[in-house]
Formats: C-alpha cells, structure tokens, sequence
C-alpha cells in the first residue's frame, strides 16, 4: 500500500472538515427552523382591529398583520381577547352593538389571523377566557352586571350563550382555576370575588358555598392571575391601588388571604398624601406572572407605571423590586411564553413599549417601543412549534 502524500493528506483533511462544517451548519439551520416562533396579537379598540406582532428571539418587535374585524363596524371601548388551549384559535370580544366573539384562525407557520365566523355575546363584554378544555368561552359584563358562558364549537366559533348569570356590579374578570373546576369573577362595584362550580363535561356552572369572597370596601377587584404551582392566587384592585396574595386550596376553590400591598409606586401623590396632586386617585388595571412563577407584574393608569414584585415560591407572598415608567393609560400588558420580555400598551398613547426581564432580579428595562392600531388596550403572546 502506497502512503498519501503529504499535499495529498492536507486535501482530504480539508475536505473532511469542510464536510463536517457543511453537516453542522445544516443541523443548526435545521435545529432553528424547527424552534418554536412567537407572536404578540394586540386588540385595538378604536381602530377595530388586533396588530400582529412577530416577536424575535432578542425581544424585537416586527409588525406581520393588521386584522380587521369582518362584519363590525363601530369601535368598542375595548378589545379583550382569548386563545384556545390548542393555539388554533384568537377569539376577540367586539363591545358595541351587535355584542360579538369574533373568531380567527391562527396560521401555525405565520401566526397569522383569518376570519372563521362570529358568534353572539350576551352583553359588552370587558373580559373573556376559554375553559382549560378549550370548549367553552367565559365573559363579565360591566356595565351589565353579569357573566356568560358560552360553548365553543369544534369550529372554532362561539355558540349561543348558554348560562348568563347576574351578578354584583361591575363584573370584571372571570376566568377558571388551574384545573378547571371552579371559576371566579370579580365584582369591581361590589367589592367581591363569585365563585362557581364548573362542570367542563356539561359545560355549566353553579355557585358554591360559600358564593364569594370578600374584599375591602371600595376596593374594586378587578384582574386576578394563578401562580402557575395551583397554591396562590394575586388579586388587583382598580380603586385603591392594592395588590393582594391569596392561598389558594384547589379542592374547595377556597380564597385565604396572606398579604396585601401595592401598585402605586414610591411617593404616589395621594388624597392623604399632603402633596399638591393629592386629587389624584389610584387607578390600577393589570396584572400578569412569569410562567416560572418567579415575578409578578401589575399596572397602573394614573401614573402610567408597571410595578414588579418578587413571588416567594414557598409562602406565595411578595417582595416589591421598584416601578417603571410606561406608556400612557396601560390597561393591558403580558409576558411572553419564554419569561424573557414584557410587552405594555398604552390606550392613549397608541404605542406598546416592550422590557426585558432580568432573570436574576425581574427587574424591567426598557428595549423598545412601537406603535400599534388606536387605543390598544390588550396583549396575547403565543409561540408555535
């Protein structure tokens, strides 16, 4: 056998490792190609329509689509939205008459909307939420002093409601418990939270006993969100600006609560405050929690801020980290999929400002801000295989 020679063994070693980078190349092209793509869809009140966002793995933002709302031709004073547990659908509440669920279907490539067909609301709604099954809508009534249940057909649109229920004034929120058995709705004007029985196999609901949960007078519950371990639950209030810890016990569906503290960020000038802007009132919207349950976020409109809050994973209660500065009037905002960024938009400032989380503290900094439709008021993330 005749040994190569030495031009000979530089050429094949070149062309080995030329073989290996082509190979690795094309298994990291293959590798992101095949990593999941997250969007951000935001309703838009004024402008009737929900801007959709891609959303990049450094938090930087690109405008795909602008949908419109087929068949809708007067603004409601808000756009709440919901995606079912499957992803394949964006259902958006329409506040004017006639009261609908619009839904689309969401491309799972593209993240992008197309109109499927509408389905009736039993009133203006300014919230809804699918079940954990994805097979029935909820929605609360403000002005109409109720909730609804709907059923969700295998299409994908909204049914005829099929429980509408009264409730105290100013139903805002109602959303169901991590494993889908019970269902709670604020009363903003009552200073309640309801609690009802769910039956997901009947797609029904039914109170239970006790029917409510407390909250301090003039308080107005407004927004509330799980801890993603089932054991606690926070709990804004629009009135005076508290943030409330609860324990929660997912057998009962019962309510504990364990701390109370605030929205309002350092030096807020108050009515008892003494300061020159003592008329100012609190006036808190939002509230959201990293999927790791790390951090907790909650808005405020007076002061256009976001607060951030460290969660103890043990004892559920919250160490406040510091406010930020954000867009004007914030009454809705979200944390994407990932944990990474937080995305605020303001109803009077026609923008959504995106944050970077420090995953070590939770801290907020600002990376950018866009513009989006007229007085955006609500954010969905979603990421797609």
């Amino acid at each position: 056998m005749i040994a190569p020679t030495r031009p000979a063994l530089r050429a094949a070693i070149c062309t080995a490792l030329v073989s290996s980078l082509i190979s690795s190349l094309a298994l990291i092209s293959g590798v992101r190609a095949g990593m999941a793509e997250t969007f951000a869809y935001v309703g838009n009140a004024d402008s009737n329509d929900i801007s959709v966002f891609k959303v990049a793995d450094n938090g930087e933002m690109t405008l795909v689509q602008t949908a419109a709302f087929p068949g809708v031709d007067k603004p409601g004073s808000s756009t709440p939205l919901a995606i079912t547990p499957d992803h394949r659908v964006l259902i958006a509440g329409v506040r004017s008459q006639p009261f609908l669920a619009v839904s689309f279907a969401i491309d799972q490539t593209t993240g992008q909307l197309s109109p499927i067909g509408n389905g009736p609301l039993a009133d203006s709604m300014a919230n809804i939420a699918t079940d954990r099954g994805g097979k029935v809508l909820f929605s609360a009534s403000y002005g109409g002093n109720k909730v609804a249940l709907n059923p969700i057909q295998t299409s994908g649109v909204v049914g005829e409601p099929k429980q509408v229920i009264p409730t105290g004034l100013n139903a805002h929120a109602f959303l169901p418990s991590p494993d889908n058995r019970f269902v709670f709705a604020t009363n903003l004007g009552s200073d309640q939270v309801l609690s009802f029985a769910f039956d997901a196999a009947a797609g029904t609901l039914a109170p239970t006993d006790p029917p409510a949960i407390k909250t301090p007078e003039k308080s107005g519950p407004r927004h509330f969100v799980f801890h993603p371990g089932g054991k606690f639950v926070y709990l804004i209030h629009e009135l005076n600006g508290d943030v409330a810890a609860y324990s929660y016990e997912a057998s009962s569906g019962a309510w504990s609560e364990i701390q109370r503290t605030t929205a309002l960020p350092e030096g807020f000038g108050g009515r008892d405050s003494g300061q020159k802007d003592s008329n100012q009132k609190p006036w808190a919207a939002d509230i959201h929690i990293t999927p790791d349950g790390r951090f907790l976020y909650a808005s405020e409109r007076t002061t256009n801020t976001l607060t951030a809050y460290k969660v103890d994973g043990s004892s559920g209660k919250l160490t406040t980290i510091g406010s930020v500065p954000t867009e004007k009037q914030p009454r809705g905002f979200n944390i994407d999929p990932t944990g990474r960024y937080l995305a605020a938009v303001g109803e009077l400032s026609d923008g959504m400002t995106v944050y970077a989380i420090d995953q070590a503290s939770g801290a907020l900094s600002k990376l950018k801000s866009y513009p989006t439709g007229k007085k955006p008021n609500w954010v969905e993330f979603l990421s797609l295989p």
